[in-house]
């Protein structure tokens, strides 16, 4: 493994946002293919950021730098991807639900979602399940992601997962739950997929569900 690399991974996980772009043009020079790059520098080290956050020895401040970070270097080094080349990890549409306003728990995930090489398309929130379904059919993801931070808003998230059984979408698309008063057994009874307890484990989530496909 290069030395470079390694310098990569200790810049995202020391939150060291002027040292990246540098270290990663560096890698480019030195010949690194620009997937290893993000493979073995950028999400190996998010990777690392993420059970820090699970362990509790970080928080999300942090981890927040961290995804910054992680993104600066993913910068310099996308346009070097070719598209024959480039490795999609799979597409998730991310949304919080009608009624529900609050955006930073969603906002977390989805740079870690990045972070883990993941296309992410932010639907914003008080999303509707029209505007949801409507959006599935015209961007076709592997995965959605539904956040609630309020319980009288959680019900949105079961109407969701129905109607994407009754139009037999299912089977081509998952659905991740989280939010605050969101819980394991709410996302079973629900029929959803997958519950992220934190944005940490969203991206195992995410991970299991897009391989399973």
């Amino acid at each position: 493994m290069s030395d470079i690399l390694q310098q990569i991974r200790d810049a995202i996980i020391r939150r060291k946002r002027g040292e990246i772009q540098g270290l990663v043009e560096t890698a480019v020079k030195e010949g690194i293919d620009p997937n290893g790059i993000i493979d073995n520098g950028l999400i190996a080290a998010m990777d690392v950021v993420g059970q820090q956050f699970s362990d509790s020895e970080i928080f999300v401040p942090e981890m927040l730098v961290s995804a910054l970070t992680m993104k600066m270097g993913l910068d310099v080094v996308k346009p070097l991807l070719k598209s024959d080349n480039a490795r999609p990890r799979g597409t998730i549409m991310m949304a919080t639900v009608k009624g529900d306003m609050h955006d930073i728990g969603k906002n977390i995930v989805i740079m870690m979602l990045e972070g883990a090489g993941f296309q992410v398309v932010d639907l914003g929130v008080d999303l509707t399940v029209e505007k949801l379904m409507e959006q599935i059919e015209s961007n076709k993801p592997d995965l959605v992601g539904l956040s609630a931070l309020l319980t009288t808003t959680m019900p949105e998230m079961r109407r969701a997962v129905q109607i994407l059984h009754e139009r037999g979408l299912n089977e081509k698309v998952k659905v991740m739950v989280g939010g605050a008063p969101v819980s394991a057994s709410f996302a079973e009874e629900i029929g959803a997929d997958g519950y992220g307890a934190d944005a940490a484990e969203a991206v195992e989530v995410a991970r299991r569900l897009i391989s399973d496909l």
